[in-house]
Parts: C-alpha cells; sequence; structure tokens
C-alpha cells in the first residue's frame, strides 16, 4: 500500500512542477489555450499510465508524450500545428525598435514559417523550451548525436533561408536577374 502511495506522490510532484511546462509547450504548438488545456490532460493520463517509465528529468519525457499526442490529434483532424508570432517566442523588451530590428523580425519568421515542420520543431525545443541534446533527443526520440545533426542541419536551413532575402535584395539593387527561389 506504501508503494501505491509513493508512487502516487511522486508523480503528483512531477504533475506539479511539469503542468505548466507541458501547457506552454502544447499552447506554442496550436495557439489554441483550451485545446492546449485538452492536449496537456491527455499527455498526463498517458503519462500516467507510462509512469514507470519516466527518467530522473521528467519533462524531455513529457514532450515527448505531448509531441506524440499532437501528432495523433493533427492526423485525426482535430487540431492544426500552428506557428505563432515572433513576439511570442522572442522577448524584445528593452531593444529599440527601430526599422531594422522589425525587419530582422519579420525576416525572421518568414524564414522560420518556411522550414520544415521537423526543423521547426527541433528549433523550439532549443530555443522556446531550453532543452539540452540529451531533452531534445528523448523528446525525438533518437540519440543525441542525431539530435546534434538534426539541430545543426535545421539551424543552417534557417540561416540559408535568412540570408535568402538579403541576396535577393543585394541583386535587386545591382540591376542583376533575381533567378528562383530557395531549393
Amino acid at each position: 500500500m506504501s508503494a501505491g502511495r509513493d508512487e502516487h506522490a511522486a508523480f503528483e510532484r512531477v504533475f506539479e512542477s511539469s503542468y505548466h511546462l507541458v501547457l506552454r509547450y502544447c499552447y506554442r504548438r496550436t495557439g489554441d489555450v483550451e485545446r492546449a488545456r485538452e492536449l496537456t490532460q491527455e499527455t498526463f493520463v498517458v503519462a500516467w499510465r507510462r509512469r514507470r517509465d519516466v527518467s530522473t528529468v521528467a519533462v524531455p519525457w513529457l514532450y515527448g508524450i505531448a509531441r506524440r499526442v499532437l501528432a495523433d490529434h493533427w492526423r485525426a483532424g482535430r487540431a492544426r500545428p500552428v506557428t505563432l508570432p515572433l513576439a511570442d517566442a522572442l522577448d524584445v523588451g528593452g531593444l529599440d525598435a527601430s526599422f531594422e530590428v522589425v525587419e530582422l523580425a519579420q525576416d525572421l519568421r518568414g524564414a522560420f514559417r518556411r522550414l520544415s515542420e521537423p526543423d521547426r520543431e527541433v528549433l523550439r525545443l532549443v530555443t522556446w523550451e531550453n532543452l539540452d541534446m540529451a531533452g531534445v533527443a528523448r523528446v525525438l526520440g533518437c540519440g543525441r548525436a542525431a539530435a546534434a545533426v538534426r539541430l545543426f542541419r535545421a539551424r543552417q536551413r534557417l540561416a540559408r533561408l535568412l540570408d535568402a532575402p538579403a541576396a535577393a535584395e543585394s541583386m535587386r539593387k545591382s540591376g542583376a536577374p533575381v533567378r528562383g527561389g530557395m531549393r
């Protein structure tokens, strides 16, 4: 009987310390508070059933479960992935809202939207969720090396997309013909 109480208390501590993080994770991917709450609840139901699988670092494990719950909902057509406005992801407080900063934010937002969902997800895990490579690997269900490679490649693709508008603009200013878009 005591083992059951200990298990319940341990899961309760995980729930209390992680609920808001999982809710934020789901919200950033759906843009809908109510849907994020439902998905978070479903994540914790699955986590309760799999509570014996939890590692000492529960948050990446929970993000992995939430990621699969979201994928199930997207496949069933009950939810669609969204890209929130950049202001929801970046805190630009204290920065001078000069034209250059606004232009950079718009370029970043556009480049981020053009990335594939797997690239966006690995970048979100590192920047929004503040996970290290071990945590990213746990969420994505791969090894640390594979997670690091995915992150590296996603960053490269984002950098290329960010460079594309600047290159096109400089060619336009020079009068050179601008050819097709990014590959």
